[in-house]
Parts: C-alpha cells; sequence; structure tokens
C-alpha cells in the first residue's frame, strides 16, 4: 500500500503550538509530514533565522520518525511530486484563512493535479495565536514561551 504522505507547507517565522497541534492532529491521517520551511516572496525579510527555526522545530519532534522538516524555495506543487506527496496539511483559524488557503489549493491542484489539500481546523485554545503577533510581541521583549513548542 502506498505510504500518505502530507507536506504542511508554511514561513513558520515562528513555528508556534498552533502549527505543532496541526502537525500532530495530520499523523492521525498520514503516515509521514514533511514540514517544508518556504521562501515566501511576499516577505522579504525573515525575522527569526531559517535555519535556527528548523533546529527548534526538528528538536520539538526529536524521536519522531513520521515527521521530517526542510527547507525549501520552489513551487509547493512542484516539491510534492519530489517527494511522492499527494496531499498538503493546512490550518485554518477563521474564514479569512479558508479564503487565503481556498484559492492556494485550487492553484497548487492545477499545477499538480493527484495534490489535495487538507485542512484541519485550529483547536480553539490556539485559534488566537499566529506568527505575526508572536513576532511583534517578541521584538518588544514580551514573553512568547506560552505560544511555542521550544524555548528561543
Amino acid at each position: 500500500m502506498e505510504k500518505k504522505i502530507a507536506i504542511f507547507p508554511g514561513s513558520f517565522d515562528p513555528f508556534t503550538k498552533g502549527h505543532e497541534d496541526i502537525v500532530i492532529r495530520g499523523l492521525k491521517l498520514f503516515d509521514e509530514v514533511i514540514i517544508a520551511i518556504g521562501y515566501n516572496s511576499q516577505k522579504h525579510k525573515r525575522y527569526f533565522e531559517i535555519n535556527e527555526m528548523v533546529d527548534y522545530i526538528k528538536n520539538t519532534f526529536e524521536g519522531n520518525d513520521s515527521i521530517k522538516v526542510m527547507v525549501y524555495n520552489e513551487l509547493t506543487a512542484e516539491l510534492a511530486k519530489k517527494y511522492n506527496a499527494r496531499f498538503l496539511l493546512r490550518g485554518l483559524r477563521n474564514t479569512t484563512d479558508f479564503e487565503y488557503e481556498n484559492s492556494i489549493a485550487q492553484v497548487n491542484n492545477y499545477l499538480n493535479d493527484d495534490l489535495e489539500s487538507v485542512f484541519l481546523i485550529t483547536s480553539p485554545q490556539f485559534a488566537a495565536i499566529s506568527s505575526s503577533i508572536i513576532r511583534e510581541v517578541h521584538k518588544y521583549d514580551g514573553d512568547v514561551s506560552d505560544f511555542l513548542p521550544y524555548k528561543l
């Protein structure tokens, strides 16, 4: 039987407890989840250094061979082909997320018709967490430890 592989793409600047929750819940549906940190052409500069974030995420899931972490700089639909991933895993916090993700899912399916997007509704306790809010709090020396699954 073919292994069910999902890619969980994002900038993960930073990777939050909400992201962690989506990955853990995704493993109930998929054999493997690849957390793919992409370079978003719309975001010109990262707040957290990308290789540092890779290390934080790898440490978060240390010992779980079903979770891989990587950096990529190409179309997500093409990345999926390279890794035989037939699914994209995405989290939705609200209707704004849905509108944005729906458009991306349609384009990804156009570029790779074997690729299906699977959306998980964010668990209520994480719905208010966004990477942009965490960056802002951190920038002004606020405590973000409750929102991250690792220590900065």
